[in-house]
């Protein structure tokens, strides 16, 4: 780990140095902070959101050239307010030491575990939720007891210089420190020797980055996606399936780490969910290039991205349905509507790459066991959904699976979980944030033995034929061999 003392302020991004090691000797000052200073800077964080919702809305929807108020409030704002007012009555409970069990060869003794804080938290903030995945990681940082330095994406600038202005009002910097810029100072900002970093983007960014960190043995959590898969069994209501799936692939126009993104569908069922799926939709957002209901794709860059997809698709003979309810031109615009693509395979870009945006492979199965292979032989993802009534299948489905999260029958609602982790596994990422795992992932577990005035260990000390070592080793003995299951 970087201390104030090694960290060299003498370069191009030298300001984020100065502020690492200004919080840095901050945190020296004040190590452990008292749970009622913690409750009280989350109050600050909620004070400050209900106070700028409007703003934040208003700057959401601009980046992105339209985004609904309701996505927003939905998907960024209550969730914090929940999490904020969960940590606070949590969070005196949390910092109480843990007691553990004393094992007979420490007796008489205290063992126990103090929760600390481990310093200053970095935090790299992506564009497609900028609010919710820059300070759902704050919240836990600071009921830990940390502070904080975030960097906010450079593709939602209103945002970025929003959240910057709001923190600023309420926080100190050396509490909590805000940065903007282009992806240089991302960059600078991933290479400092923060006490621990979290990373929310791309699986091939969070891999520089982890390079990065691993420079200083800074610990990473990394939030990184994947191709999220729901799987639909064959007793399962189509068109619930269809109604349900289209309402999570809808937010924000697919643009979620947790999105699903390809659909595995009995074959005799893929056209009714196809038709289903259209009707949901369509019923949804009736028309596009003018509903505020529907959010635009972020960036031009984005938008030829997601476009090459379907290119790539078609020329390879895949079937595409384009949900156009008004048959609307969309030109001069970044709104994109929704596309089904069937007969897809693996040679195309859809079956390669996360597609985050609102496209929606669906795969035909014959036997589930095909569904569950095609997941099992791929990366593991950071979501799976799957939709059965059947609640020994599910359980099968959950034991023979991995993803950083599952929803049953739904999508995308375990991240609104306060009380439950959030994270990946492997290429989907590491590490959590949310509720007690929260609060653990950003602390040292910090074990404590406490002996008393009465020293044993002079009566089991060399040399080690004294008649106490001797009687200790036969009782452990007995116990390992006879009493232990």
């Amino acid at each position: 780990m970087g201390t104030v003392e090694n960290i060299n302020t003498n370069t191009e991004f030298g300001y984020l140095e100065e502020q690492l090691v200004a919080q840095k000797a901050s945190f020296l000052h004040q190590p452990m902070p008292s749970a009622q200073e913690r409750i009280d800077n989350l109050n600050k964080l909620k004070s400050v959101l209900i106070e700028h919702t409007d703003e934040i809305v208003s700057a959401i929807s601009m980046d992105f050239s339209n985004r609904p108020e309701a996505e927003t409030l939905l998907a960024e704002i209550f969730p914090l307010l929940d999490a904020i007012e969960y940590s606070k009555g949590r969070v005196k409970r949390w910092m109480k030491p843990s007691k553990r069990k004393t094992p007979l060869t420490l007796q008489p003794a205290k063992v126990e575990v103090l929760y600390q804080p481990v310093g200053v938290v970095g935090i790299v903030v992506p564009w497609n939720f900028p609010v919710f995945l820059g300070l759902s990681p704050l919240v836990s940082a600071l009921a830990a007891g940390n502070r904080a330095m975030i960097k906010m994406s450079e593709f939602a600038p209103r945002t970025a210089d929003l959240v910057q202005r709001m923190l600023e009002s309420v926080f100190s910097k050396d509490q909590v420190a805000v940065f903007t810029g282009e992806v240089d100072v991302s960059s600078a900002f991933t290479k400092l020797p923060f006490d621990h970093l979290v990373f929310t983007g791309a699986t091939s960014v969070g891999k520089i980055v982890m390079r990065a960190a691993a420079e200083h043995l800074t610990p990473v959590t990394l939030e990184l996606g994947g191709k999220s898969p729901t799987i639909i069994h064959d007793s399962f209501p189509i068109e619930e399936a269809a109604q349900r799936i289209a309402f999570g692939k809808g937010m924000n126009a697919g643009q979620i780490c947790v999105s699903p993104d390809y659909i595995f569908v009995p074959r005799h069922k893929v056209n009714a969910f196809a038709q289903a799926f259209v009707k949901a939709m369509s019923k949804a957002y009736p028309s596009i290039r003018a509903n505020d209901d529907y959010t635009a794709i972020i960036s031009d860059r984005q938008l030829v991205r997601l476009k090459s997809y379907l290119d790539d698709a078609k020329a390879k003979g895949a079937e595409l349905i384009t949900i156009n309810p008004e048959d609307e031109s969309f030109e001069d615009t970044r709104k994109m509507p929704m596309t089904l693509v069937l007969n897809t395979n693996e040679s195309m870009l859809v079956e390669q790459e996360e597609i985050f945006g609102p496209i929606l492979p669906i795969k035909a199965y014959d036997d589930i066991e095909e569904a569950i292979t095609y997941v099992n032989d791929r990366a593991r993802p950071l979501a799976l959904y799957y939709f059965d009534w059947d609640k020994e299948r599910a359980a099968k489905i959950l034991a023979r699976t991995h993803s950083g999260g599952v929803c049953l029958n739904d999508t995308l609602s375990h991240v609104m979980a306060d009380d439950a982790p959030f994270g990946g596994i492997g290429p989907s990422g590491m590490g959590h944030y949310h509720g007690k795992e929260g609060f653990v992932n950003f602390s040292k577990a910090k074990t404590v033995v406490t002996k008393g005035r009465f020293d044993s260990i002079k009566f089991i000390a060399p040399p080690w034929n004294n008649p106490v070592h001797k009687l200790l080793t036969k009782m452990l003995w007995f116990k390992f061999k006879h009493l232990t299951r």
